[in-house]
């Protein structure tokens, strides 16, 4: 079992490079980091994460993940390195490929993509996403992505997404491309994850709900003709309980994120140490 951490940063948690650094000391397998590019003050959209549905405060503030993954790459040897998760479709495909092949070659195929379509209806459409149908445009944005980074000469033509034959370089390191997580729980996730993933990454999830959740995918991916082995499930967002994460592991996880939320960069250093002592030591 892999046991990574997912963390929100902002400016206030100062040097990420040193917190990427002393989360690979301490053994964490990754670090992952969430997504908004922006909140819009006025909306209507509901959060899942607090009892009201309220947007706290420090979503307002979230750095952009793949620069700070970057700035991690630059300070670290092995530590992986992930979005849980980057809001693909408020990305347009041909630079948002560009940019995760460049980390992954200066990260040395350390990238994970973990992706959603996100559940802030205001911010998508201010970044010109089709709402009620971001799941079909998620999926165009990712497999015109996977052309960019498998060909030397790309091309895709869909209903969101279309271009004519493109150069695209450099390609990622990890082939053919760095492993598509792909978030969310909407009633047809698992056979978009067999489809055109490599992987699920659910939030706010039972053990009970991933062993039934493996059966599914094995069964699926045979039929696919895949090798359900290929297929990974990472739990975003644990306490640091070690006896939940081992009863995610016997339910058929292949990782978990243990969620650090220190506001700053010294309170950081140490939540990442107690956190290792908890689940890792």
């Amino acid at each position: 079992m892999h046991v990574g951490i997912n963390i929100s940063i902002s400016e206030q948690h100062g040097n990420f490079g040193a917190l990427a650094r002393k989360m690979e000391e301490m053994g964490f397998e990754s670090v992952w980091l969430p997504e908004h590019p922006v909140i819009p003050v006025r909306h209507s959209s509901k959060y899942g994460g607090t009892p009201d549905g309220s947007v706290p405060v420090g979503m307002r503030s979230l750095v952009n993940p793949l620069i700070a993954l970057s700035y991690a790459a630059a300070a670290t040897s092995s530590i992986r390195l992930g979005t849980a998760i980057n809001l693909v479709t408020e990305h347009h495909p041909l630079d948002l490929a560009k940019q995760i092949s460049t980390l992954d070659m200066y990260s040395g195929g350390r990238f994970m993509f973990g992706i959603g379509t996100g559940w802030f209806r205001e911010e998508a459409e201010a970044l010109g996403v089709d709402f009620d149908h971001r799941g079909t445009q998620a999926r165009e944005h990712v497999l015109a992505m996977k052309e960019l980074w498998t060909k030397d000469e790309a091309e895709f033509h869909g209903r969101y997404v279309d271009f004519s034959a493109m150069y695209c370089y450099p390609k990622p390191t990890q082939k053919p491309h760095p492993p598509v997580l792909i978030g969310g729980s909407a009633k047809n996730v698992l056979n978009r994850v067999v489809q055109w993933g490599d992987g699920w990454i659910p939030i706010r999830v039972e053990p009970d709900e991933i062993k039934t959740a493996r059966a599914t995918l094995t069964r699926l991916a045979e039929e696919a003709g895949r090798d359900p082995a290929s297929i990974d499930i990472t739990i975003h967002s644990l306490p640091a309980d070690r006896d939940l994460i081992r009863r995610f592991e016997e339910a058929g996880a292949n990782r978990v994120l243990v969620r650090a939320s220190a506001p700053d960069h010294d309170g950081s250093l140490k939540e990442i140490e107690e956190l290792a002592a908890k689940v890792l030591g």
